[in-house]
C-alpha cells in the first residue's frame, strides 16, 4: 500500500469521524450532551484506529465548489431516482408499455476509483438500470428500455448527468 501524506490521513480521519457522528445522531435521534459525548468518543476512536491506513476518502476534494457540486449532485440524483421510479412503476402497472431490455456499454471520464464506485452505485440505485460490470473506463449496464446501444449516446443518456458533478467532487 503506497504511503500517503499527513493531509490525506487527516482528511480520511475527519471525513470518517463526520460520517460516524452523523450516523450516531440519526440513530439516537437526539442532540442531548449525554448522548453526544459517547458518540464523539466512539467516532473519534474508531476513526483513529481504522483510518490510519485507509485511503478511501483521499480522492474527495474538500473545497467549497466540491461541497456545492455535492448538493447539486444529490438533487439531480434524487430527481432522476424519482423519475425512474415513476417510469418503472408505469411499466409494471401497464404491461402493454414496450420494454426493450439489454446490456449496453457506457464510457466514463472519471479517474478516481471512489468516483467510479459512486457512479456505478448511482446507476444501479436508479430503477431501470443496473451496473453489471466495470472494466477500466467502461461500465456495462443492464437497461430496461434500451433507447440507443451506441456507446456515446448511451453514455450521454445514462452517465453524463451524474459524471459532470462527480468529476468536480472526486476528480
Amino acid at each position: 500500500m503506497p504511503a500517503f501524506s499527513k493531509d490525506d490521513l487527516m482528511k480520511n480521519i475527519s471525513i470518517t469521524f463526520l460520517i460516524l457522528m452523523i450516523v450516531w445522531i440519526l440513530l439516537n435521534n437526539t442532540l442531548q450532551i449525554d448522548i453526544l459525548i459517547p458518540g464523539i468518543i466512539i467516532a473519534l476512536l474508531s476513526s483513529l484506529l481504522f483510518c490510519r491506513k485507509c485511503e478511501v476518502f483521499s480522492d474527495i476534494k474538500l473545497t467549497p465548489k466540491a461541497f456545492a457540486y455535492t448538493l447539486v449532485y444529490l438533487i439531480i440524483f434524487f430527481i432522476d431516482l424519482y423519475k425512474s421510479n415513476i417510469d418503472v412503476s408505469r411499466r409494471v402497472l401497464s404491461p402493454s408499455l414496450p420494454i426493450n431490455p439489454g446490456i449496453v456499454e457506457v464510457k466514463t471520464r472519471l479517474k478516481s476509483k471512489f468516483g467510479r464506485m459512486v457512479l456505478a452505485n448511482s446507476i444501479t440505485l436508479t430503477p431501470g438500470t443496473l451496473t453489471v460490470e466495470v472494466k477500466d473506463d467502461s461500465f456495462f449496464i443492464h437497461w430496461i428500455d434500451v433507447e440507443d446501444d451506441e456507446i456515446e449516446n448511451a453514455s450521454k443518456k445514462i452517465v453524463e448527468k451524474f459524471e459532470k458533478y462527480l468529476e468536480v467532487i472526486y476528480g
